[in-house]
């Protein structure tokens, strides 16, 4: 491998080591607004999540511009051509999570029954746990080339889901609402389900299309939306 080839992907995988970093600090801070069972989120809080979700974004752009212009450019060897692959579609997951976290944080203060959010934190909060070790290990599979930790991770998918089904099924027993209350949120909570579902299918529709017009045109229209709609 050639100095300015090794120099090219050493670079990338430094600058991916601190784009993990800031996304895992954001669901640090997600952690310790939940822990709190409160309703209310500190403009301080706030704002500091909000700069971190810009510094992502451009983080993400530039860093997925690197990926793509060293394997245009410096013509990697396959195996370092399926890693930086690979850095290019965790890099946009972690895009992902850390935009999640903004719309998670939103949800909160519109939540207006405090009793019944403060008897749900908890098992929100044993949910996230578990979803932030998941990415703390897949981060740590890609990065110490762990399979172990990848397979764990993928494994625990599962155990998330169940998390999901049991606890809020309890919750909603141990509320000791009426049954036809109880049934009433149950079903709720599978329509909400369906909805979720749906709503990523749009945005996986998003994402091509987003693609296509990288394709077309060479523009990364990415966190972009609203200037792409001013135009029209």
């Amino acid at each position: 491998m050639s100095i300015k080839k090794e120099n090219a992907i050493q670079d990338i995988l430094s600058h991916f080591e601190t784009y993990a970093n800031l996304i895992l600090n954001q669901l640090s801070i997600l952690e310790k607004v939940i822990s709190t069972g409160s309703l209310v989120i500190s403009e301080e809080v706030m704002n500091e999540l909000n700069i971190n979700e810009d510094r992502s974004d451009r983080f993400e752009i530039k860093l997925s511009e690197k990926i793509v212009n060293t394997i245009v450019l410096q013509k990697p060897v396959a195996s370092d051509l399926r890693k930086l692959m690979a850095c290019y579609q965790i890099v946009i997951n972690l895009e992902r999570i850390g935009d999640l976290v903004i719309n998670i944080v939103k949800f909160i203060p519109k939540i207006k029954d405090a009793e019944t959010y403060n008897r749900m934190s908890d098992v929100i909060y044993n949910m996230l746990l578990v979803s932030v070790q998941m990415v703390q290990k897949s981060i740590l599979s890609f990065t110490n080339s762990d399979k172990d930790f990848a397979i764990w991770t993928i494994r625990n998918d599962e155990v998330v889901d169940e998390m999901n089904h049991k606890l809020i099924k309890k919750a909603i027993i141990k509320s000791k609402l009426p049954e036809e209350t109880q049934q009433l949120l149950f079903s709720f909570i599978h329509i909400n389900s369906m909805i979720s579902s749906i709503e990523r299918i749009a945005d996986h529709a998003t994402n091509v299309a987003e693609a296509s017009i990288y394709a077309i045109e060479g523009t990364d229209i990415r966190h972009l939306h609203h200037d792409l709609e001013s135009k029209e």
